[in-house]
């Protein structure tokens, strides 16, 4: 067989992906990882707490070790960005910048990317204080004072989930009313942990190793506003970048790609895990689930296309 030409190419490695990379391996399916970076959000957490048999390790270590399992069992990792993905015949045509390789089937799990405030201090202090995720890294704010930035419901549910942990919570948001649920506001509006900062928005994060302070710009003011804080969480949305695939996959209307219970998209032996589909919770152990199922369906289906059946425990039946 062709070097070039694979079993499965899974785009993206972050813990769907090499999660689905192992388990495609393991089958004994030729596999390819493409990808701009290894880990994805995940990377950028420092402490996971919440991962099943680790009471707390570091998100790089955690990644690392799913990529090394991944490569031990024969998955190829390369780095490179995917400008497009073509159904050619029997078998589809994943194209890079620079390379082209064909496969079997493919994968999609380059999963989504957090909206940015693009201010001053906010890529310095990424994982030093400024998080995108309060599932994640809430726990290591507890007792300390924090900033939630955003108006919708996940602004409102993570500053109620950090109201629990936190010594104080400012809720920041660039308007006068909240998008979200008006339950909620009301009861964050009577918690006496949480303080609303409307009309304001954050123009500069500070700090020296950690952030120490967010500077705030209010609506048709001048003066400007600085709040000692430990942390800063950015709940302004996510961004599902799936232009490659708009014309191959269904997308719902947030850009995300819609799979069924198994992970399989609109298109035949295209399959879809963890961030970038249109699953309801994003979180690294739920990923890593979803890219062992998409692995194990991926083999399923072409064992079918090669006229073989798949029965429950897995086994070939010829």
């Amino acid at each position: 067989m062709d070097q070039d030409f694979f079993d499965v190419i899974i785009v993206g490695a972050g813990p769907a992906g090499l999660t689905a990379g192992l388990y495609a391996s393991r089958r004994m399916l030729k596999t390819l990882i493409i990808t701009k970076d290894v880990g994805g959000q995940a990377a950028l957490t420092t402490d996971v707490e919440n991962y099943p048999g680790q009471e707390l390790v570091d998100g790089i270590f955690l990644i690392q070790s799913m990529a090394k399992q991944a490569e031990k069992f024969g998955c190829l990792i390369k780095p490179g960005i995917v400008a497009g993905i073509k159904k050619q015949d029997d078998y589809f045509i994943v194209k890079t910048e620079t390379e082209e390789y064909q496969a079997k089937a493919v994968i999609l799990a380059f999963g989504l990317l957090p909206k940015d405030l693009d201010i001053p201090g906010e890529l310095e202090f990424k994982g030093k204080g400024v998080s995108y995720c309060a599932t994640c890294d809430g726990p290591l704010f507890r007792n300390k004072i924090v900033a939630v930035v955003g108006g919708g419901n996940a602004a409102l549910d993570a500053a109620e989930y950090l109201s629990r942990l936190a010594a104080k919570v400012y809720l920041v948001h660039r308007r006068d009313q909240f998008r979200g649920e008006e339950a909620v506001v009301e009861r964050l509006k009577n918690h006496d942990k949480v303080e609303f900062v409307l009309s304001s928005q954050i123009i500069e994060i500070k700090g020296e190793q950690f952030v120490s302070s967010i500077l705030l710009q209010q609506t048709g003011k001048d003066k400007t506003l600085e709040i000692p804080v430990n942390g800063v969480f950015v709940e302004i949305g996510y961004v599902a970048k799936t232009e490659i695939v708009k014309d191959l996959v269904k997308l719902n209307d947030k850009g995300e790609i819609i799979t069924d219970k198994d992970t399989q998209t609109s298109h035949e032996g295209i399959f879809a895990c963890g961030d970038v589909t249109d699953t309801s919770y994003k979180q690294i152990v739920i990923s890593a689930g979803e890219g062992a199922k998409a692995a194990l369906q991926t083999y399923k289906y072409l064992c079918l296309q090669s006229g073989q059946k798949i029965l429950p425990d897995w086994e070939i039946m010829k």
